[in-house]
């Protein structure tokens, strides 16, 4: 942790204008929009402001791969709501942030990241650990800077900030040469301050647009609202609760709308798309209106564009203009901040019967409904499903869970209901491997009161494990619960269903993952039977630091229900009838 140094540099931006030097200025001005924790590697090119760093009170986490460190601020932003921060050198350290930086892009996670490069009078001269990083990350970025002058830094960041956080977040990155580091220039934090931020001139909801969706509203038989990612980063939670209980409207969600809607709520449908429920699916193409609320229509979620929910009429409420009309053709868009735009639609909403719809919705449900039950059926397989199932039973939901990407992500969802937003901290959009111990790491940071899960595959999990060292030397607890089934598991499915079992670079050899831990300091223990996870689970909690916990799950297991890529909503590959080794035949999405 950095120290914090005498009061009169740390609390500069409290101060009157004063003299610092550029990576002064860098800290000082993170402090003042609030960053307390940032999560970066050193190197040549950023050394000045680590030099400075501990004058100031801000927390830095060293991590094992920069890539980690976009993954950090990713989670500790998703987490917390509030901004990431992430730091890195020149040339491979930015570079290694790519990824990261394209995840958050992607979900619309704002985060601030701040590299370090060689000295302006020697840019564009291929020196050693030179990359035009702001070139690469162009299209990665909401927006980005390439900063040449100590003066302009503090208006840079504070405007990298203000960009991040404001109409549709996203990533910003700042690029700053190593002499713009050195130099010094004044530094006045509020004559830094941005201007004023003008919304985009469409977002401006009209009052006729209002009317034709109330109107919508209330002439439909089978309306469903669709509440994605928008709903959290709006804080939108009650305005949409509001919304489908005044109207009587089911409500599917998104992967990452997941917590927006509670899911124990007599109307939560359950989640969407190509592994979401059936029923869900169902009824989306049988449903006369839809009212997207903060979501993109992204292909997981529609399938066959040209056969998505024919029937419907389609309200869409979205922040980005870009969004209307770009995969699905609406009737109505109302452009604005999901919140805002429902508090301004909400008095026009009375109140409706829509009982003859929810059951017709519910009936389709049939025996699969049954993933709520507390106890799946145990043959003595130990099953994805049952961990999932069981980990939440034993929390209560009450925990932040960080997946990586694959399989497990899907039972994850399906399994682990979701009762408060933020609570689920998984990369979406890009899908990125490796994503979940970092961003499980940042979520903790984000939030160190609460109980923080990393569930990962055992590929995924191999990407990143470096890591484990970050979570010794940082001190912090977090449970570690690896889903180990010795294959690339979603990526054996494709090849199971659509390339005749060819598995072809998918077996997948593993270290012990407990002996890892141990390297490391971390107690572990491997889980092979249903009877073991609870007291597993609860080993882990009860640890007084982190835990990992290795669950050893059936290895050719797939994910029902599939869209397969190229088909309808509607046309989903369904868990086959008799397996009689498979102990969720009766309990899970038949």
């Amino acid at each position: 942790m950095g120290t914090k140094g005498n009061s009169q540099t740390s609390d500069a931006h409290l101060n009157p204008p004063t003299r610092l030097t550029g990576s002064e200025i860098i800290w000082a001005t993170l402090a003042g929009e609030g960053v307390d924790t940032v999560f970066g590697y050193p190197g040549g090119a950023i050394l000045p402001a680590y030099d400075a760093l501990r004058k100031f009170p801000i927390r830095h986490v060293l991590v094992r791969h920069e890539q980690s460190a976009a993954h950090m601020a990713d989670g500790y932003a998703r987490a917390s709501g509030k901004v990431g921060v992430c730091v890195a050198t020149s040339g491979p350290g930015a570079t290694n942030l790519v990824t990261g930086i394209a995840t958050a892009m992607l979900d619309s996670i704002p985060m601030v990241c701040i590299t370090g490069n060689v000295p302006s009078k020697i840019l564009g001269t291929d020196a050693f650990q030179e990359v035009d990083i702001t070139g690469i990350t162009l299209p990665v970025t909401k927006h980005n800077f390439l900063v040449t002058k100590t003066e302009d830094l503090a208006e840079a960041i504070r405007h990298a900030f203000q960009i991040a956080r404001s109409g549709r977040p996203g990533p910003v990155l700042v690029d700053i040469t190593k002499d713009a580091q050195q130099a010094t220039a004044i530094f006045d934090f509020e004559a830094a301050k941005p201007r004023q931020f003008r919304p985009h001139p469409m977002l401006n909801v009209q009052e006729s647009g209002l009317a034709q969706a109330a109107e919508l509203i209330r002439n439909a038989k089978k309306p469903i609202i669709l509440a994605g990612h928008g709903v959290i980063e709006s804080a939108a939670m009650e305005q949409v609760r509001t919304l489908a209980e005044r109207a009587h409207i089911p409500v599917a969600l998104t992967l990452l709308g997941l917590g927006g809607f509670p899911a124990s709520h007599p109307l939560n449908l359950g989640m969407m798309g190509m592994h979401g429920e059936a029923w869900v699916n169902h009824a989306i193409q049988e449903a006369d209106l839809l009212i997207a609320c903060g979501m993109r229509f992204d292909d997981r979620v529609t399938g066959k564009l040209t056969d998505y929910a024919l029937k419907a009429k389609k309200i869409h409420i979205e922040i980005d203009p870009s969004e209307i009309n770009k995969n699905v053709k609406v009737d109505v868009a109302l452009i604005g901040d999901l919140r805002q735009v429902l508090e301004d639609l909400l008095p026009r909403i009375a109140g409706r019967d829509g009982s003859a719809w929810l059951k017709q919705i519910d009936a389709s449900k049939g025996a699969v409904a049954v993933r709520d039950i507390k106890n799946l059926p145990d043959s003595g397989h130990l099953y994805a499903a049952h961990v999932m199932h069981d980990l939440w039973r034993i929390t209560g939901g009450n925990a932040v869970v960080a997946t990586d990407v694959g399989q497990h992500q899907m039972w994850e969802a399906q399994y682990f209901h979701h009762e408060h937003p933020r609570t689920l901290v998984t990369s979406g959009g890009l899908g990125t491997m490796g994503f979940a111990l970092p961003a499980g790491i940042g979520a903790k940071f984000g939030c160190p009161e609460k109980d923080v899960w990393v569930i990962a595959g055992d590929g995924g999990f191999q990407m990143t494990a470096a890591e484990l060292a970050t979570i010794v030397q940082e001190k912090i607890k977090i449970n570690i619960a690896i889903i180990n089934n010795g294959y690339l598991g979603m990526v054996r499915q494709w090849q199971e269903f659509f390339y005749e079992k060819n598995y072809e670079s998918t077996p997948l050899v593993s270290p012990d993952f407990v002996k890892l831990a141990d390297a490391h300091g971390i107690p572990g223990r491997t889980v092979r039977t249903r009877a073991e996870v609870a007291e597993a689970v609860e080993q882990a909690r009860s640890a007084d630091g982190p835990f990992l916990l290795n669950f050893m799950v059936e290895k050719e297991e797939s994910v029902y229900p599939m869209i397969p890529a190229g088909s309808a909503l509607h046309e989903m590959i369904r868990r086959p009838g008799k397996r009689a080794k498979d102990p969720l035949e009766e309990s899970a999405e038949e």
